[in-house]
């Protein structure tokens, strides 16, 4: 009863601090862009005032749609909080890590995409068609590319079970094996290609021409946008905190004592910051690729994952 009770106090306590804190990883990114362009960017706040604002709206849905796009964002926000269950932040251990590890990880995730892809198509818009067909296209490579990465990973730990793996790196120390190296600059491509960043993707772009994920939910407004712009916000915090897990899970709790937590509070918070710094500096430096340049870039994370895995069990 007592261990049930730790699971679900875990579960509460880092579902809310994901859904609290990935709206201003967003708001910094931006923030961080409009310094190194010399302007003065967002207040911190505006993000939680625009899903206020949106939340606050009332839904307009096409004449034509289904249920299947209003399912949609809800499906997309729901497997992004439950993806966030599979991962360990603060503590080495997640909360429903014993329900399952990396394929249940990747499947949500891809459930997620699947059910806002569909929901795009579904109105009949040409431009949530061809969202919908670019972010496919991207994800039948990022998909293997990103199981090969966490594959790397787990061989190294003897599990596939992420709370597992976080723990043996822990006792392991910090790795530099060549296996390690190319895997997490595979999953790095991929991060960059999974949460829509230059040079894959452009969140901030007005034109519909060069969209992939924004066309996809050009139909939305209200609520149902708001579900879609957190999701997504939840979604680019975990795969940075995914990176940060595998990379150097340092300073992570391995005791619910208050001051352990602190501190992995503040070790998780400070690594995730020092990966936005260098996805804005990415950003920053690049331009968007061209469409069909797209899966080339993906499709080198792939070649790493590959060499990874094979360097891991030479």
């Amino acid at each position: 009863m007592n261990h049930s009770m730790f699971v679900a106090v875990g579960l509460v306590l880092q579902t809310a601090v994901m859904l609290a804190a990935a709206p201003l990883l967003k708001t910094a990114i931006k923030k961080m862009k409009a310094r190194l362009q010399n302007r003065q960017g967002p207040p911190w706040p505006q993000a939680y005032y625009d899903l206020a604002k949106l939340l606050g709206k009332e839904s307009i849905r096409s004449d034509t749609a289904s249920w299947i796009y209003l399912a949609g964002p809800r499906v997309y926000f729901a497997a992004a909080i439950a993806a966030t269950t599979l991962v360990p932040t603060v503590i080495a251990a997640a909360p429903l890590e014993s329900a399952g590890g990396i394929l249940l990880l990747v499947g949500t995730l891809a459930l997620g995409r699947f059910a806002l892809a569909t929901a795009a198509l579904d109105t009949g818009s040409p431009f949530g068609g061809m969202g919908a067909s670019r972010d496919m296209t991207i994800a039948a490579l990022a998909e293997p590319a990103l199981m090969l990465g966490l594959f790397t990973s787990a061989l190294a730990a003897g599990s596939l079970n992420l709370g597992v793996l976080v723990r043996s790196l822990l006792d392991r120390g910090a790795s530099f094996h060549p296996g390690d190296l190319l895997a997490f600059t595979g999953l790095f491509i991929i991060v960059i290609a999974e949460t829509g960043r230059i040079p894959v993707d452009n969140p901030a772009t007005h034109l519909e021409l060069t969209m992939i994920h924004e066309a996809m939910v050009l139909e939305y407004a209200g609520p149902d946008l708001a579900l879609v712009e957190w999701g997504s916000a939840v979604k680019e915090l975990l795969y940075l905190t995914l990176l940060a897990d595998l990379l150097v899970p340092a300073g992570m709790a391995t005791t619910a004592a208050p001051g352990a937590l602190l501190v992995g509070l503040a070790a998780w918070a400070g690594k995730v910051a020092i990966l936005a710094i260098v996805v804005t500096v990415i950003e920053s430096v690049n331009a968007k690729l061209r469409l069909f340049r797209v899966p080339e870039l993906v499709s080198v994370s792939l070649a790493h994952g590959f060499l990874a895995l094979a360097i891991r069990f030479l």
